[in-house]
């Protein structure tokens, strides 16, 4: 007679089981529910956005040296400009057309080397990209280890201590933050008023491209555009440089400006000097582009153009981000102005890199995240860090490498008069080149600028082999306040080409 009791009682336990089981699984239905549609408010002591070289060293700095809780946001990849579409991508297709050029010079050394198919750009763009893929999780980890939340999203200001981030799935989250920083960087400029320029790609499109074009066109004459070209140039595809004025580089020394030009000349860079384009045209069936352009030799069209890459300039990142809400002032570029410790004229809100343009060098938004953090969280001895933006070396890895610190020739006459500097001047053709035909060897060219009866180095500027090496060396000695005196104590090492700069007559 118990049996039915104790069978009726298992039944109801168990129906009560399922009955709490559901109920459990209402609940978290509707938790979750309810978490993705109420918006998620958060606090740290520093808001970093952008996602940046910049931003992300001084997230890393305030919160793995100083135990800020801060906070990134970035809507793209990890790294920026830099390790994305800039510094790292470009200096390894910048490795590849070097091997190029050393395997047609190896010839001359005994060597002989057959190529038994031509460069396998698909391949390689590849293996890049898988690189970099690597390194956005690379600093991801980092982020990690250095206790920073990184939230991939969207933000703009809303308030002088709150943003609104947009997260990539939708949905939004608010933060309050006792300060931020604004490192949001820029993004690559295309021509509107040119019919057809959509035809073209911009400096971020170059690195998309799948196929090696055998014709090329390049519009713009900075870092990007001078890069590019000797990169496409010595891998074999047919290039064609447009350029505003007669040179480019414009901003570099006029002893860098003539023998770049003259070099890219002579390697086949077809440069279209005074140049200025009317009209892009795509052939639909071919794919092919017609460049209609005026230049230096009158009005003409260039055809079947595979690629055109736009380089003409960059932009700031200020795009939906929030300035005017709480009223951080910009220029007439639309970059936010800062004063020389990178603070805006919104208390508590900073900002540096690209998207304040006032350097625009990855190691420098680098070392200024650094100190702005050091300052901002450190101990008192950093209350005055700041990042000295003068004697700043920079390269430009064209073919050859240039590289350059300091004042041009034409600066140093105009700040000190041309009665107050001295200008030390070589050229003349690296060892390297003994065994290559007269045809085929690179120019070396150096100067030196000083300054007073101490002939202070006041600029640094030098073109040919290994520049990019002998600069961060020599830059340092400028940094310090090096003199022409200073250089010469050195001894030179032999044979080398960087010793001709300890040895200048």
């Amino acid at each position: 007679m118990q049996a039915p009791s104790i069978i009726a009682r298992a039944t109801s336990a168990a129906a009560f089981k399922t009955a709490n089981l559901r109920l459990s699984s209402l609940n978290r239905q509707f938790s979750s529910s309810n978490s993705i549609m109420a918006p998620i408010t958060k606090e740290c002591d520093y808001l970093v956005i952008g996602g940046g070289s910049g931003g992300l060293a001084s997230a890393r700095r305030a919160s793995g040296w100083y135990g800020a809780k801060t906070i990134a946001v970035e809507s793209k990849e990890l790294g920026g400009t830099c390790v994305n579409v800039g510094c790292i991508p470009k200096k390894l297709i910048w490795n590849a057309a070097s091997i190029a050029e050393t395997i047609h010079e190896s010839k001359a050394y005994g060597f002989s080397v057959n190529t038994t198919a031509p460069f396998d750009w698909l391949a390689f763009k590849n293996k890049r990209d898988a690189y970099i893929k690597k390194l956005n999780g690379i600093y991801e980890k980092n982020l990690n280890n250095d206790k920073v939340e990184y939230i991939a999203g969207r933000a703009h200001l809303t308030g002088k201590n709150e943003a609104e981030v947009v997260l990539n799935d939708g949905t939004k989250q608010t933060i309050k933050a006792k300060k931020i920083l604004l490192a949001t960087g820029g993004h690559p400029t295309i021509p509107q008023n040119i019919p057809g320029s959509e035809y073209g790609v911009d400096s971020d499109g170059f690195f998309k491209i799948e196929k090696q074009p055998k014709k090329v066109a390049l519009v713009g004459a900075g870092y990007i555009a001078v890069e590019f070209a000797g990169m496409f140039n010595a891998l074999g595809s047919e290039t064609h440089l447009f350029i505003r004025h007669d040179k480019f580089l414009r901003t570099f020394d006029p002893m860098v400006q003539d023998a770049i030009v003259a070099e890219y000349e002579r390697v086949g860079v077809k440069i279209h000097k005074n140049s200025s384009q009317s009209k892009v045209e795509k052939d639909e069936k071919t794919g092919k582009l017609t460049i209609h352009y005026k230049d230096s030799n009158g009005e003409g069209k260039l055809e079947n153009v595979d690629d055109l890459v736009w380089a003409i300039g960059r932009s700031p990142e200020v795009e939906d981000l929030g300035l005017e809400k709480v009223g951080v002032k910009q220029n007439e570029k639309g970059q936010i102005i800062t004063d020389e410790y990178q603070n805006t004229n919104v208390e508590n809100i900073y900002s540096l890199g690209d998207v304040i343009g006032k350097v625009e060098l990855t190691p420098v938004a680098i070392a200024a995240g650094r100190k702005l953090s050091d300052r901002l969280f450190g101990p008192e001895k950093f209350k005055n860090s700041k990042l000295d933006y003068n004697l700043i070396p920079s390269v430009v890895f064209a073919h050859p490498e240039v590289g350059s610190i300091g004042l041009t020739e034409p600066e140093a006459v105009e700040k000190y008069g041309k009665d107050n500097i001295k200008v030390y001047n070589t050229s003349f053709t690296a060892l390297y080149y003994a065994m290559l035909e007269q045809e085929d060897k690179g120019p070396t060219k150096y100067k030196l600028i000083t300054h007073g009866p101490e002939e202070k180095v006041v600029g640094l500027h030098i073109l040919g082999l290994g520049s990019g090496e002998i600069l961060q060396g020599f830059g340092v000695a400028v940094k310090m306040g090096a003199t022409k005196a200073d250089f010469d104590s050195c001894v030179a090492i032999h044979p080398t080409s960087a010793e001709e700069l300890v040895t200048l007559k």
